[in-house]
Formats: structure tokens, sequence, C-alpha cells
């Protein structure tokens, strides 16, 4: 029988904004969104994912990447467990690599998968640096590592801002975005938003790629993270994120990440 076991490590590096993870897991991740530019390299097995750029395969020496927001998920091929390193930056990190660009908002990285060796190895030369939180990195070489990996994989979008495009579809998705441990209703936000329910629902979808109440739990579940990451008893995360009780707060996290509330906090 396959070991299901998942296994995490969580490296949050010396730099604000930057974190660096390696994982090794069969775990089938559910369609959700990640609020950091994410870029990796798979390092053994394999994983098909569907996103906002397509159905893809990748395999061991393919880049990954992901831009904030985009609804995405991932299966491991046939079954077996993948491993994969990934470096996380916010995007005030990314702004600060400064790629020529005004705002982070305005570019994006170009492809879900790049299967280039060159590009494989100066990921794992910038990931072997950026990885090791008890030696002091400069801030020139971080950014240089920086520059020199994302330079060649980001453009600058041009497709028009989506909160430009309602103004009342955008107070409801802040409404969410401010406040995720409240129970909002349908209603409520529709009546935020200026538009009816099946509108609001559909608009939503539309723009986001998830409903609001799938994109409220995503809300919750990256707040759990947060602050258990910040050393909150699991029992006060579930609470202060939203959750009904601690086991919904559990099962909802191993669903969308693969591991438990526990583990991700002896993670760290």
């Amino acid at each position: 029988m396959r070991s299901r076991a998942s296994e995490f490590r969580l490296f949050p590096t010396a730099h604000p904004g930057l974190a660096a993870v390696v994982a090794r897991s069969a775990h089938s991740f559910p369609r959700h969104t990640h609020d950091e530019f994410g870029i990796g390299l798979i390092a053994r097995g394999g994983q098909m994912s569907a996103s906002g750029r397509g159905q893809v395969t990748a395999g061991a020496g393919d880049i990954i990447t992901v831009n904030p927001g985009e609804v995405h998920d991932g299966e491991p091929l046939r079954g077996e467990a993948r491993e994969w390193h990934m470096l996380y930056l916010s995007p005030e990190r990314m702004q600060s690599v400064s790629l020529g660009f005004e705002a982070a908002g305005e570019f994006e990285f170009t492809a879900p998968v790049y299967r280039n060796g060159e590009l494989a190895r100066t990921f794992a030369a910038a990931f072997r640096r950026l990885a090791q939180a008890d030696v002091a990195q400069p801030e020139l070489a971080t950014d240089e590592a920086l520059l020199n990996l994302f330079a060649p994989l980001v453009r600058k979008t041009d497709r028009q801002a989506p909160d430009r495009l309602h103004a009342g579809l955008r107070r409801a998705r802040v409404r969410l975005d401010d406040d995720p441990a409240s129970n909002h209703s349908l209603e409520g936000l529709a009546a935020e938003a200026g538009l009816s329910r099946f509108q609001l629902l559909r608009a939503f979808v539309s723009w986001t790629g998830l409903t609001p109440h799938a994109y409220l739990m995503q809300k919750r579940a990256n707040l759990a993270k947060q602050l258990i990451a910040a050393g909150h008893g699991l029992a006060a995360a579930a609470l202060e994120a939203g959750y009904a009780d601690q086991s919904h707060m559990t099962r909802d996290f191993r669903r969308r990440y693969g591991l438990t509330p526990a583990a991700f906090a002896g993670s760290r």
C-alpha cells in the first residue's frame, strides 16, 4: 500500500515576506488560492493541476508557479507522493525585487509550468541560499538571487484590474476580506454590492473563480494559518478565524493543506 503521509518543512527565511517550503505528499489539494506569489521545483514524482492558465502536468525537474488569487488545485500523478520545493513571496516582497513595474499587481508569472533545465538549476541555487534562515544573508545577495530567478518569468499584465469593474462587487469582497470570521449572508453581500443574490453569485464566481462561501472559507483558512504561525493555540486560532470549533478547523485545514494544524505548528 502506498504511504499517504505528508511531510512539510517550513523555512521562514531571514527576510520578511519570503518563505521557503519543502513538501512531500500524495494529498489531492482542492481548489484554493494563495495571497502570495509562488514558484517551485518538482523534485520527485509529478502532479496535475487546473488553474486559470489551463490544465497542466508537471514532473520532476519542472518549475511551477502561481500568482496571488489564482484558483488552482493539485492531483498527484498515479496517486503517488511527489516532492516539491517552493518559495512564496508577498506582493510587497515581490515589489521590493523591483522588476521595473510600478506595482506588484501589474505583473504576473507568464505560465504555470516551465520545462527548462537551466531555470531549474537557477531555482535550486536560489532556494539553497534563501532557505538558510540560520545564516546571515546580505540583502543585496538575496535580491540578486530573486531577480535572476524572476526576471525571465514575469510580464506586465494587460488586463484591467478586476476591482475596477464593479464598485459594488469590490465592496462585497472587501467585506469578506476585512472580516472573514463573521457569518456573512449572500443577502447581505448582495445588498452591499447593490445586486440581486443571483447576480452577486454569478459575478463573484466570474471574477474570483470561487463562490462567496468558498472564498470566505479560504480566507478563514489563511487567517488560521497565520495565527498558528504566530504562536496562537489551536483552539484560540479556530475561534478567532471563525470556525465553529477546533475540529472543524482541523478537517478544513487538512483538506486544504494536506496536514493538520498541529503538524503545521510543529513544522515551524
